[in-house]
């Protein structure tokens, strides 16, 4: 199975397109034509789903149609569990079954119709091989006997992906760069990001269409400091987008200082002398068994697992996936305990 979407061309995004493949037949299936697809997820319930890099379909289908499948196996992850370094789509296919593929409608706009017959090939592929490489790399990691460590890093995908989340509107401005500003300039921020928003969701375009993340940070910065953010706003924009845009700005200006955002104080701490060397022994015990199993590291365990875990964070610990517990967690080197300081 795979899905197309149209995050490149809409807000919010939409699927647009599923694809299936079965034997002797490669099918699509339009969700925009308005048909009843209620027998569609019934007749995938109980059923292995072949996918490649699940995260964003699982995601994208649970949010419209709260579909959740009873097991996943993932092509892109196998590969990465089996050593190899090339895992995208189109690299697999051509080096495993000697099949080239054509990346070229890649960004299309998934919701135009008709499709064209090139969209049509296209999506096709994407789904045409993944039986073979799925039989492909499950013989690999069985070999390597590593096949259970792939079930369990699709079991908990499954479950991360298809799980309500309760928002944080807070969180939702803050974009990358946002932790240098000060609360001026942050309650500013906070409303640039609402104004884009509105006015991505009105022309259906996606936000960065509007303006991208760099130029709110422009804004928010200057008009912090009192300068002219004449020569930041785009000459294509209409005398409307352009008055919208100065009134959120005065808007966040205005704000009082006690309605301003405060900066997000950092997440981590700062490790003791005994945490720091429990984190180059995590860290140590970790990257050995990497290049031993041929593995990128980060799948055993990322940075920031490493130091919650070495800052004693148990539920960090239980996090962990019995394959990757076995192999960073030794019976000598236990979480430090709940009291002990991590200032």
């Amino acid at each position: 199975m795979d899905t197309e979407a149209d995050s490149l061309h809409s807000y919010p995004e939409k699927v647009c397109l599923m694809q299936f493949s079965m034997p002797g037949e490669d099918a699509l299936v339009d969700p925009l034509s308005g048909m009843d697809l209620a027998p569609l997820w019934q007749a995938l319930e109980g059923r292995t789903l072949l996918l490649h890099g699940a995260d964003y379909d699982l995601r994208m289908l649970y949010r419209d149609y709260q579909f959740i499948p009873h097991a996943v196996f993932d092509t892109m992850l196998a590969a990465r569990v089996a050593g190899m370094r090339e895992f995208g789509l189109s690299a697999l296919v051509e080096s495993l079954l000697g099949t080239k593929l054509d990346k070229g409608p890649q960004k299309a706009n998934w919701s135009r119709r008709p499709l064209t017959d090139r969209m049509i090939v296209y999506a096709r592929n994407d789904t045409r091989y993944l039986h073979s490489l799925a039989t492909l790399l499950a013989d690999r990691l069985r070999a390597l006997d590593r096949l259970d460590w792939h079930r369990q890093m699709c079991a908990q995908l499954v479950h991360d992906c298809t799980r309500a989340t309760e928002g944080d509107p807070d969180g939702l401005w803050r974009i990358r760069g946002s932790s240098r500003l000060e609360p001026k300039a942050l309650g500013i921020l906070r409303e640039v990001w609402m104004w884009r928003d509105r006015e991505a969701r009105a022309a259906n375009q996606p936000p960065f269409f509007i303006l991208n993340h760099d130029h709110l940070l422009a804004l928010a910065e200057q008009a912090a400091r009192g300068e002219s953010v004449d020569a930041l706003i785009p000459k294509r924009f209409s005398l409307r987008r352009r008055r919208a845009l100065f009134e959120a700005l005065d808007r966040g200006a205005r704000l009082r200082k006690a309605s301003r955002p405060l900066p997000l104080r950092p997440r981590g701490h700062r490790l003791t002398h005994a945490q720091r060397l429990r984190l180059e022994r995590l860290e140590a015990r970790r990257n050995r068994h990497a290049a031993t199993l041929n593995l990128d590291p980060s799948l055993i365990a990322s940075r920031s697992d490493l130091v919650a875990l070495a800052s004693g964070c148990e539920r960090q610990e239980r996090a962990l996936l019995p394959w990757q517990k076995r192999l960073l967690i030794e019976p000598d080197d236990r979480p430090l305990s709940p009291g002990a300081s991590t200032a």
